[in-house]
Formats: structure tokens, sequence, C-alpha cells
């Protein structure tokens, strides 16, 4: 298995399955006398790790991290940093009954068919259990854009689970921590603790909508053509699990509206360039604007559920299927710090790529 490295300056190259012994990841680039230890790492791991509330999943790991290499005296040295977390709370026993079956919309299919194996314990490598590393990545990425960019701020949160959007006028961003969908919106809170849990009860699942905020990045960032940021910044929302689109800016809306609503107005103000709107999301020509850049991803529904659906077998036997065991009921909660994750991560790359230290 090929491309599990991300980034060309700032990379990471993760490891490790759902169910085996450990994950892992080793972040290469990053630069030397930087303070880090697993205590700055581990509250961004906290976000996104499971069985934190009825709306995730209840599989139970702690996910502590350790650093194995890259570091002497709670500093980096600029060599590669490896990281690793043990599995402690594994259920093999609960893919027993879909060893030989394929779950409809999950990767199943698609790895047996380029891999001719698959690991059915909880996907392996396709399950979003990878994603803690990115988390783990993100939090180092984190470190290297306070050193060189301080202004620089990255923050997600959840705008919209299923069919029900949070109201964007009662946006704070205070909240988004206070509640176990990070919602910047208190007042949707618990309309999607009564909708999920009806949808959870039903055996199904939901998926949902993430929004991610990149405050303070300064004008002129990113490379043209085919190092567009905003190119990127989608390839890196894009390898999330479970995603299926991503938006910058207006994105969708803007091939409905018009040359008049969607150019983004400038004037000079104060002896500072301002904008009228951001419909093109703090980036044109794959170059930051100075603006705040705005990306929507969007999450599809978690595929292993209890309600019976058709598929086949590995004998191409036409059957029948339903997924036990610990799944999250709407996966696009947890997404939430992996999106703030690989936003850092981007960034991080584009300022090793134009920054010489």
């Amino acid at each position: 298995m090929s491309a599990n490295t991300f980034g060309k300056r700032f990379c990471f190259t993760t490891w490790g399955e759902s169910h085996g012994k450990a994950i892992g990841c080793v972040v290469d680039g990053c630069p030397s006398t930087i303070e880090l230890t697993e205590a700055d790492i581990q509250p961004f791991l906290d976000k996104r790790k499971p069985g934190q509330s009825k709306f995730t999943t209840q599989r139970m790991e702690d996910d502590r991290v350790e650093i194995l290499s890259g570091t002497f005296e709670g500093k980096t040295t600029g060599a590669p940093i490896s990281l690793i977390i043990y599995n402690t709370n594994q259920k093999s026993e609960d893919y027993g009954d879909i060893a030989s079956k394929f779950r409809p919309g999950h990767a199943d299919y698609a790895y047996m068919q380029k891999y001719g194996i698959r690991d059915y314990r909880g996907g392996g490598r396709s399950s979003a259990r990878e994603t803690a590393m990115r988390v783990a990545a993100g939090a180092i990425a984190t470190k290297v854009i306070a050193k060189f960019l301080p202004k620089v701020k990255i923050f997600s949160y959840l705008t919209q689970i299923g069919k029900m959007p949070e109201n964007e006028q009662n946006f704070n961003e205070a909240e988004i921590e206070n509640n176990p969908f990070f919602a910047a919106d208190k007042n949707i809170v618990p309309k999607w603790e009564e909708y999920l849990m009806q949808i959870r009860k039903s055996g199904s699942s939901l998926g949902g909508i993430v929004k991610t905020i990149i405050e303070g990045l300064p004008a002129g960032f990113g490379e043209p053509i085919y190092y567009k940021l905003d190119s990127i910044l989608a390839n890196a929302m894009m390898s999330i699990n479970a995603v299926k689109g991503v938006e910058i800016g207006a994105g969708s809306l803007s091939a409905s509206l018009e040359g008049v609503e969607n150019a983004d107005e400038m004037f000079y103000e104060n002896g500072k360039v301002v904008f009228k709107t951001n419909n093109n999301g703090g980036i044109t020509g794959g170059i930051s604007t100075g603006q705040n850049v705005v990306i929507k991803t969007f999450i599809k529904p978690t595929s292993s559920i209890l309600v019976p659906r058709h598929t086949i077998d590995v004998e191409n036997n036409n059957t029948t299927i339903i997924t036990k065991g610990r799944h999250d009921p709407c996966v696009a909660i947890r997404a939430v710090p992996v999106c703030t994750a690989m936003s850092a991560c981007t960034i991080a790359d584009m300022l090793l790529l134009n920054y010489k230290y």
C-alpha cells in the first residue's frame, strides 16, 4: 500500500490498523528547538478520541500518545518525530459475521478489489481510527505555525447534522468547546441530541458538515497552478475518511451567482486593504488574500449500521448484512478536530516551503 504520506516539507506518514496492536505516525520536516512533549499533543487527541459521549462510538480508547524519537529535553531536534498510540479496547469478535460480506458504502469491496485481501476487523486501514495520528501530527503543525505565524488561528465546528443545519446568526465561537457536537450555536444542541438519538435507536446513521476557519493568514500564502492553497486544503480534507465534498468560500453557491454578486469588492481604508465580501473564501488564484480562509467539509453517514442492507459476499452471492459493534451514529462529530488538524498540517507545509529558518 502506497500514498500514506501527506505534505512536502512538513510531512507525516501514518501506519497501523483499527484492530492492530497500535497506530502511529512519523512527522518529518519539523524545525528544531520547538518545545514539544506528549502533554502538548494529548489535548488535541482528547477532542477526537472515542467514547466521550452517547453520540459517538462507545469504543473506549484513552489514545495516550508516546513520543519515540525526534525530541530532546522537551524540544524538537529536527529529526523525524515518531509517535505511537497503543490500541487497548478492540472487540474483533463483533466483526465475525461480516468477514465474508461487504458493507455497502464502506471501503470493504474496493479494498478487496485493489489488494485481494482486507482486514474486516473494523475496516483495518480504512477505519477512521487512523485519523487519531493525523490529529497528533496536526498538534505538532500547530506548534510550528505558532512559532513562525503567531497571529494564525485555526478552528472548526459542526454546522449541520443530517438535514438539520445550525442557525448561523447564533454563531458563538466560545460555545464550540461547551457541547459534545462542537456546535457554535448553543440553541441547536438539544435539537441535534434528540435527532441523533432517534437515528441511533433506529439503527441508522447521519452525515454532517464541518466548517473550518483559518484566521490571520497573511496575503500571498500559497503556490500557483498545481500547488494552490485551496487545492491542497481540498486534498487534505478529501483524504479524511467519509468525506465526499469540500467547498472553499461560497463553494457550489458561486455557480449560481452573477459576477456582480460573487466579486469580492476591495477598498483601501485606514492604511490597509479591506474586502466587502469573502465569496472566494480568502483564496484567489491559489494564493491567500489575507481574509479568513473558509472551508466546508461534507461527510457522509457512517456505513456500519444495524439496518439490514442488500450486498454480496466474497463469492459474489447476493445476501444481506447488518453491522454489529460500536460505531459512530454521526462520524462528522469526531471529524471536527481532524479537519482542524489537516488544515494545520497544510498551513505548516506551505509555511516551510516558503520560510527560511
